[in-house]
């Protein structure tokens, strides 16, 4: 059987650069419910716009809650529903970033206070009763969701409270400018992004009739929009067909049906837990991954996914993950905190998403949400360089008024005023013969805005 080889993309992110896609996955027309519905696909309807500017910067209103003294951390992550397979390494990296920070002497004197909780899916009234809990409970800051649908249900009532809600996995283009009261923020990299980078893989595979399946939410529009904005400027005239499909359906034959007919040399699927029965289906169809190459996003690519197919059948097939690769000795670490891990999605933004929390409190002496929210961006970026919690520490105990740079895990981070990360890393992952990643990796170098 073939072995195809593991490539991983790093990418900076230099500007808050937004592309955008006009007339395709929008709010009107070609959205639907259950049936799908096809986005245009001519490649004169996907245009860019210049860098993005607006936004609500890093002002936090007045009247936040006050500190009490301890510096308490939420999580609103996946135990339950379609992201369920995300929760393990989120999990791992917030539980492990605590354990260093406590070991370290904690934030203002005293042990970083934890509470945990499970933020289901959008098909589900989970997040909210969480959120409720945990705010009640004094939560500072909460770590999720993972999925950018569910943040979108509780951010306004989280930052209305005053508490950060910080998502180490939202990659919806939409959080860039979303009125968040100053107290959002993210350490994934926006899709703009990821999509240019899947996107220029795939026409540099040399694909010429792409189309795109993607579930009805913030996140799948968004990344379709930037997978197939990429892949017509890559391109002349490069056909596109969006489909888009509601996740909580019993089958999804229809909107396979129209994929098939659109005969394409590709299908990028954008999904989450639901995206084994779609490729089920689709392999039932003669469109599957041993009949038309497929593409995969962070929000299927693992090897949860393939354990759920029939072995081999996933061979060759390629996906996006932002981020940078767990280490070996992160692994080691992680699986100190949870020994049945088997994948580390995201596990260094949530790691780095609260120990960036924790040392923005100590640079502001002070542990509620707008005095951290208001120092986060100076203690990723322009300071002097340190890469754990404990040396960045160090160095703000012996300088209160130091100015740090912390890269961390998960990449340089460097926020910006709206509370994006704006350097990021995107690794591009093939699948080999028996349904797992590969362990191969040849970094290539690239710019959103090159």
């Amino acid at each position: 059987m073939r072995h195809t080889s593991r490539t991983a993309r790093i990418v900076a992110l230099a500007a808050a650069g937004t592309l955008v896609l006009a007339a395709c996955g929008d709010d009107e027309g070609d959205s639907g419910s259950g049936g799908g519905s096809a986005a245009p696909s001519a490649c004169d309807t996907f245009t860019s716009a210049p860098p993005a500017e607006s936004g609500t910067p890093i002002t936090p209103e007045a009247g936040s809650a006050q500190p009490d003294g301890t510096l308490t951390i939420g999580s609103v992550l996946p135990q339950t529903g379609n992201l369920a397979f995300l929760g393990p390494p989120e999990f791992a990296g917030v539980e492990l970033a605590l354990k260093d920070v406590n070991a370290a002497g904690g934030v203002l004197g005293k042990p970083v206070a934890y509470l945990e909780g499970d933020s289901g899916d959008a098909q589900q009234d989970v997040a909210n009763p969480t959120v409720d809990r945990l705010l009640a409970g004094g939560a500072d800051a909460l770590i999720g969701a993972a999925s950018s649908g569910v943040t979108k249900t509780f951010l306004d009532k989280a930052t209305s409270a005053g508490a950060i809600v910080f998502s180490p996995a939202n990659t919806s283009p939409d959080f860039t400018t979303i009125a968040d009261k100053g107290l959002y923020f993210r350490t994934a990299p926006s899709d703009v992004l990821q999509g240019r980078v899947l996107g220029e893989t795939i026409v540099g595979d040399a694909r010429e009739n792409v189309a795109i399946l993607a579930l009805q939410d913030p996140y799948g529009e968004g990344l379709a929009q930037n997978v197939g904005l990429a892949v017509c400027n890559g391109g002349s005239n490069v056909p596109i067909d969006t489909v888009f499909y509601d996740p909580a359906a019993s089958n999804f034959d229809a909107q396979i049906g129209q994929i098939k007919a659109a005969e394409p040399d590709a299908v990028v699927l954008i999904g989450f837990e639901e995206s084994a029965k779609i490729i089920q289906a689709m392999v039932a169809q003669q469109v599957g991954p041993q009949d038309v190459p497929l593409y995969l996003v962070d929000g299927n690519l693992g090897n949860a996914l393939g354990e759920d197919l029939p072995a081999g059948l996933l061979e060759g097939t390629k996906g996006s993950l932002p981020g940078a690769e767990a280490t070996a000795d992160f692994r080691e670490q992680l699986l100190t905190v949870d020994p049945a891990l088997t994948d580390y999605s995201y596990s260094g933004e949530s790691y780095d998403a609260v120990v960036t929390t924790a040392l923005a409190a100590i640079a502001a002496q002070a542990d509620n949400g707008a005095a951290i929210a208001a120092a986060l961006p100076d203690v990723t970026r322009g300071g002097e360089k340190c890469t754990t919690f404990a040396d960045c520490k160090a160095l703000l105990d012996a300088d209160p008024a130091a100015d740090i740079d912390y890269d961390g895990v998960s990449g340089p981070i460097e926020f910006s005023d709206v509370g994006d990360t704006t350097e990021a890393t995107i690794g591009i992952y093939s699948y080999g013969p028996d349904n797992k990643l590969l362990p191969e990796v040849d970094y290539q170098a690239g710019s959103l805005n090159s």
